[in-house]
């Protein structure tokens, strides 16, 4: 068995990240918590960047409030989202959280985990991203595509799930650090270890990293073994 020369840990991922990546909170534009929650909803399976235009363009200037959307009808709700992709569910579940948002807690995005997963269209990750961006409050990490595919790579994990891959994470640090542990992965996911195209060549961790295509390693997200750079 290969054996690398430095366990890659996750303070380490922290320390190093830090110099080379300034992320925001959250890559999602918003004004307030109920419109990070919207926005967050919408980005299932859909650019950030896409998010951002159509929220700021369309969204933004038309709904504030929980009932700005309940009222709507469901139709010009879909058409207003409509470029952010599988719409008609991400709309249905936006009337149907915001009605259920002013039926139990007067229309204000609550604060715990366990209260925003019980609202239509919001799981751990999306619960994640609202707590610590918008409360500063970290009951969990936002295990998105480039999360899980740079802990994976960095052997950071080896759970085959989003929740897996959140546990290992959750256990190698602290709360306080865990919503800058998810921008900086995503920082680094976008800029350097990409899905397709691992520029290991320029990464920090080439030398260590257990699928460094510059050292000739596989890519341990892929669990058929091949990979190629």
């Amino acid at each position: 068995m290969f054996h690398y020369p430095v366990a890659i840990t996750i303070p380490l991922v922290l320390r190093t990240l830090k110099q080379h990546h300034q992320p925001p909170k959250t890559f999602l534009h918003f004004r307030t918590p109920f419109d990070l929650l919207v926005a967050t909803i919408l980005s299932a399976q859909c650019t950030d960047a896409r998010v951002n235009k159509v929220t700021e363009k369309i969204l933004y200037p038309k709904y504030s409030a929980p009932a700005d959307y309940a009222e709507v009808s469901l139709r010009e709700l879909e058409h207003d989202i409509h470029s952010c992709g599988t719409y008609r569910n991400k709309a249905k579940h936006i009337q149907a959280m915001c009605k259920l948002l002013i039926a139990r807690h007067g229309g204000e995005v609550p604060r715990a985990m366990h209260e925003l997963v019980a609202l239509p269209g919001v799981g751990r990750k999306t619960a994640s991203v609202v707590l610590s961006a918008a409360f500063g409050i970290h009951e969990g990490i936002a295990v998105d595509t480039h999360v899980y595919r740079v802990a994976k790579r960095l052997g950071l994990s080896r759970g085959r799930s989003p929740e897996a891959v959140e546990r290992d994470l959750m256990r190698g640090t602290t709360p306080q650090d865990w919503g800058t542990l998810t921008t900086l992965l995503i920082s680094h996911g976008r800029a350097v270890c990409a899905a397709r195209k691992r520029a290991c060549d320029v990464c920090p961790f080439q030398k260590m990293c257990p699928s460094s295509w510059a050292e000739g390693r596989k890519d341990r997200t892929r669990q058929d073994s091949r990979s190629s750079p």
